[in-house]
């Protein structure tokens, strides 16, 4: 394996910030399609066009932030900015990336989440949030095959426990979302237990309470944007089942018809899904909810980056992150599927679950991209709301 190496470029020469900002924020913009979109812009950019990154070096930054828990296309963006332009270049460029989808977040959650939003509004939401739970369930599905093909090519004998990782996951997440982070770093913790029976171990699990405060105030906001941006092992949509027993269940800083339009949100518009976590922070404690919840959820993957990112190599080849990363991996895809049968337990009505339906078979039979379903699902529930459809209130 080549290192990745600590340098700001691999000619050593820094990238000028202003390019940096440029071609971020264009991606930022322009990134529809979730993180793997993302990477193959990132990669298309850094290697292909600027030559700032060689093939191996990409491979190697890709596999590295992959060990590390959050949104890993966001910290994948950071650390390519910080090869290339230096410190100061990953902080400018993760702000070009992340920044877009939070404003438009920001702009559209007085629209989607208001107390009496206009018709077409509350029917376009209640389209898209119905297929949401079909797009969850096609982002596991794209985690769960390869994930086990590395199972069973790694010859090791934790195929059984990689089961129960899922399983256990699975189970919490769909019925007791406050316990998903104990389980999540727990499943991490037991395989590095597991994969070093002979050696005394000195891991130490910190089990943090589900609950941390007892109101929902700003407190019960930050922690959930730091589980969002700390703990999220796999990223992307296992946000879901760590965000919305908080949101709609614990605190009801919004109902399950908001917390699905939130959802689709962070799927139709361009960066990080993680900005999802703007509109709960905006429905929670308006504009001041929003940004100080965007700023821990993100905080993380910066911080990680600028303090560790010249340590990557050294990371992926540490045999307790990787054994750690076995365990809250599967996990996390469990996760995913509980989160999927949550969101579909937020669906009620029956031309909800038509729309379910046709999502479900449009994503996982006939492979059609995540942006076109929810916009296609969000026009159906426009012209069903129009019709006088039953809405979600």
């Amino acid at each position: 394996m080549r290192p990745v190496s600590s340098g700001a470029t691999a000619n050593t020469r820094l990238v000028p910030l202003r390019t940096v900002v440029r071609e971020w924020t264009r991606i930022g913009v322009t990134g529809f399609g979730g993180p793997p979109a993302h990477i193959a812009m990132l990669r298309k950019l850094v290697v292909e066009q600027k030559a700032w990154m060689s093939a191996e070096e990409f491979q190697d930054a890709n596999a590295a932030v992959g060990l590390l828990p959050g949104p890993t296309s966001t910290q994948l963006a950071i650390f390519c900015a910080y090869r290339s332009g230096g410190p100061l270049g990953a902080i400018v460029g993760g702000l070009g990336f992340v920044v877009p989808a939070v404003a438009l977040m920001l702009l559209l959650s007085p629209v989607f989440l208001a107390h009496a939003p206009p018709l077409w509004v509350r029917g376009a939401g209640a389209g898209a949030g119905a297929a949401v739970a079909a797009v969850a369930a096609q982002a596991a599905r794209g985690l769960i095959v390869p994930s086990w093909q590395s199972v069973r090519a790694s010859h090791k004998p934790h195929q059984l426990r990689w089961v129960l990782y899922i399983a256990a996951s699975a189970v919490t997440a769909a019925t007791l979302g406050p316990y998903l982070v104990l389980v999540l770093v727990g499943c991490g913790a037991f395989e590095v237990l597991a994969t070093r029976p002979r050696t005394p171990s000195r891991t130490t699990l910190v089990l943090l309470p589900a609950k941390t405060v007892a109101v929902g105030g700003y407190g019960a906001l930050a922690w959930t944007a730091f589980k969002i941006g700390a703990l999220a092992f796999g990223g992307g949509f296992v946000i879901v089942p760590l965000m919305q027993d908080t949101a709609v269940h614990v605190y009801h800083w919004m109902t399950n018809a908001q917390f699905l339009s939130a959802v689709a949100l962070g799927q139709i518009t361009p960066g990080p899904v993680v900005a999802t976590v703007a509109a709960v922070g905006y429905a929670a404690h308006g504009l001041l909810g929003a940004t100080i919840a965007s700023l821990i959820a993100f905080a993380p993957s910066f911080s990680f980056v600028l303090i560790g990112g010249a340590r990557f190599n050294r990371l992926r080849s540490n045999a307790s992150a990787r054994a750690f990363l076995d365990g809250a991996g599967p996990a996390a895809i469990g996760a995913i599927l509980g989160g999927a049968v949550l969101l579909g337990t937020a669906v009620h009505f029956a031309w909800q679950f038509g729309v379910l339906g046709a999502a479900a078979v449009a994503l996982l039979v006939f492979n059609r991209g995540v942006v076109s379903v929810l916009l296609s699902a969000g026009v159906i529930g426009v012209v069903a709301a129009l019709a006088g459809a039953p809405l979600p209130r």
